[in-house]
């Protein structure tokens, strides 16, 4: 894949779906993420490639997946089968401790909550885009869950909208090996424009530390012989 070079002025971290119910001991859906989330190192990579981001100063962007209700899509006439299975488990449910971010991801002031997705898609029906255009971001780096329904259908809609898209293969999980497989490997690379470790990423967006210009190189290198010759 294409090596990609992040522009600190139109490069964004978007982070999908940190809910305690995906990702917190305790959660309805961790059981069945566990075991790929914890053999990849997945909440730990999400919350490295945070933290490097914010160091980095680039503009955090958080995609939330909408947070069940009582009454939420009993009048609909026509619900997805993912949209079902959040109906029966109220996944994400509002006022409840699964349908808050953990804690390790509440944003910082300056950090921008998009509009909840109904479906997969960060971008489907909320002000994804918008926020992300009116902020000049034109790459995204994306992290979360889960691998083969919210990540993907995100990084999908992101290509056809024009942006350039990074996936962090170890900082995302799904609910099986094969998943995983059919997200990262199958689907993605036709979308994704890198998909990267979180030791690559941290590596590419850590802020550099400042060359020392040529002239005062030489001048430091200068005083130190006039330094010894003095106590001489």
């Amino acid at each position: 894949m294409a090596t990609v070079t992040y522009d600190k002025e139109l490069t964004g971290l978007l982070v999908v779906d940190p809910y305690n119910d995906f990702i917190s001991e305790g959660g309805k859906l961790w059981p069945r993420i566990r075991a790929v989330a914890e053999a990849n190192n997945c909440v730990p990579n999400m919350l490295q490639v945070l933290n490097a981001a914010r160091a980095a100063k680039l503009r955090v962007f958080y995609a939330m997946h909408h947070r069940y209700r009582p009454g939420d899509y009993e009048s609909w006439r026509y619900i997805a089968p993912v949209q079902r299975a959040a109906w029966r488990n109220k996944s994400f449910e509002h006022g409840t401790w699964g349908g808050e971010f953990r804690a390790e991801f509440v944003p910082k002031p300056g950090e921008i909550v998009a509009g909840e997705h109904w479906c997969s898609s960060g971008f489907a029906n909320t002000d994804l885009d918008l926020q992300l255009k009116k902020h000049g971001v034109h790459q995204l780096i994306v992290i979360g869950l889960i691998a083969h329904t919210c990540i993907e259908a995100t990084v999908r809609y992101a290509a056809e909208l024009g942006y350039e898209v990074t996936v962090v293969k170890n900082a995302t999980a799904d609910y099986s090996d094969e998943m995983m497989h059919a997200a990262l490997d199958v689907n993605l690379p036709n979308y994704a424009t890198a998909i990267v470790t979180t030791q690559e990423i941290v590596d590419s967006i850590s802020p550099v530390q400042p060359a020392v210009e040529p002239r005062a190189a030489f001048e430091s290198s200068a005083i130190a012989p006039q330094a010894s010759s003095q106590t001489r």
